[in-house]
């Protein structure tokens, strides 16, 4: 992938700052997505005995429940200046590009998220952040919140090396934003409180999906005016989609796969539905809750 465009100025490196559970600090809502927290869910499932569902709820902040007291340090934060850092802001500020030329087009005004660099712990207006969840998009705060360990972790266990496949993670969760700002996740988390666990799950799929076809639909239209791809970039993405589907997890950690508990969707969904926003680059063509089986 070129690193060659701008860095974005909504980049906040919180890393060395972690903050602790204290009394009486921020009270704090629960709500984040993570596209790692079924990873950590299905290993302590596997190895621990523990329900992958509890861990969810605890560390994903899906499952509503007492909302964690935490305290924010007070330390102002800097900017990356790492190469892996500098790596997120620059794909951040393309993300900013295209959706903020999309949302142009249709007449609205895109407002950017941020994006916090952070090490182990830290603590978020969803509770507190663990690096063991994965990376994952507040709703609450607007902001995405990665540890960048995440990215050793892709490569080595889950083998899906390569720039292109951090930056799909990256505009993933970045497409939870963009359905934020369009009402999505408020929608389908009240639907989510009135279902059946069964159903939920399904509705918990079709969010990821979507935000999966968003990364695409950003992977389209920064191809077509920046020209960012290079060889192999493509092939990177849908290998790190295709190996954090909820099968694929859940046949590693537990030897069986169960689709009813499915929360992020199939190694083939996910690979198809980022399939169909690159290569359409239509928001529209993004709809997973109109079609019958995503």
């Amino acid at each position: 992938m070129r690193t060659d465009g701008r860095e974005s100025d909504n980049v906040e490196d919180r890393r060395g700052q972690g903050g602790a559970r204290m009394p009486g600090g921020i009270r704090m809502g629960r709500g984040g997505l993570g596209i790692g927290t079924v990873i950590i869910a299905l290993v302590a499932s596997y190895f621990l005995g523990i329900d992958p569902r509890i861990v969810m709820g605890v560390l994903g902040g899906l499952e509503g429940g007492a909302p964690a007291q935490v305290q924010v340090p007070a330390q102002p934060a800097g900017k990356p200046t790492d190469e892996l850092g500098r790596f997120v802001s620059v794909v951040l500020a393309d993300t900013e590009e295209t959706w903020r030329e999309i949302f142009r087009a249709g007449g609205a005004t895109y407002r950017e998220p941020k994006l916090v660099l952070f090490s182990g712990a830290y603590p978020t207006a969803c509770g507190m952040g663990q690096s063991a969840a994965g990376p994952f998009y507040c709703p609450l705060d607007q902001k995405v919140y990665i540890d960048l360990s995440f990215f050793r972790l892709l490569q080595e266990r889950f083998r899906a090396p390569g720039d292109f496949a951090q930056a799909y993670v990256i505009a993933h969760e970045v497409g939870h934003h963009v359905q934020n700002l369009l009402g999505i996740l408020e929608k389908t988390q009240q639907l989510r409180q009135r279902m059946s666990e069964r159903d939920a799950n399904q509705i918990s799929v079709r969010v990821e999906l979507q935000a999966d076809c968003f990364a695409g639909v950003w992977a389209h239209h920064a191809q077509k005016v920046r020209r960012i791809l290079e060889p192999g970039d493509l092939e990177e993405a849908l290998r790190a989609a295709s190996a954090i589907g909820d099968d694929v997890m859940q046949r590693q950690t537990q030897g069986t796969v169960v689709p009813d508990s499915f929360t992020h969707g199939s190694s083939a969904q996910r690979v198809r539905w980022f399939r169909t926003g690159f290569e359409t680059g239509s928001m529209q063509a993004c709809n997973t809750f109109e079609v019958r089986a995503p």
